[in-house]
């Protein structure tokens, strides 16, 4: 084996490890690396210490734009993209650049992280076969996720102009509660 090729197959495992490690499917792992099925699935039972999920992937485009999800996934894509366009970086290497930025960003504002590594895969494609587009909302300027080929001259983003239930969560529902029961407790006691 040359070295080039060595080097070649030594990238690809790499690549194949950092998308595992950030949650990955086999069907990402297949389509982004060289590597045989098989190879894959003893570097997924190494790495994740079990065999990789089964079912099939996300396949309709409706989920990104729906309010939470629109949110997340646009704050991935432009990072995303600006990994791509401004410091050319290659596909796949701004792909794993950008989740993970992702996954700090949404640490750092100690929230929940509501896109998979599988499912910010699946937007990626998405934007390459022209199934989903960037619209510029009319009042913050930011570009969010929407159907590809929809008008967007009068766009509102989701965070502009948030749906009536926005937030309104089981877990931030269970949080309040809490709060309520913890503070009433300390009322009894005084």
């Amino acid at each position: 084996m040359s070295t080039k090729s060595l080097l070649e197959e030594l990238e690809q495992v790499q690549l194949a490890i950092d998308l595992i490690e950030l949650g990955a499917r086999l069907q990402v792992l297949e389509t982004e690396t060289d590597l045989s099925r098989a190879r894959l699935i003893r570097l997924f039972k190494e790495v994740r210490g079990m065999s990789p999920p089964k079912g099939m992937l996300p396949f309709s485009t409706d989920w990104f734009i729906t309010w939470m999800p629109n949110v997340h996934s646009s704050l991935f894509y432009n990072i995303y993209q600006r990994l791509l366009e401004d410091l050319g970086c290659q596909r796949m290497e701004a792909f794993i650049k950008a989740y993970r930025l992702y996954l700090e960003q949404v640490a750092i504002d100690d929230a929940e992280a509501v896109l998979g590594l599988t499912r910010a895969w699946t937007l990626v494609r998405f934007f390459e076969s022209d199934q989903l587009q960037l619209s510029e909302c009319g009042r913050c300027h930011g570009h969010f996720v929407a159907h590809a080929h929809s008008p967007s001259h009068d766009y509102v983003c989701g965070i502009c102009q948030p749906p009536s239930r926005a937030g309104k969560t089981r877990k931030r529902r269970d949080q309040a509660a809490a709060a309520d029961a913890a503070s009433a407790k300390v009322v009894r006691q005084a």
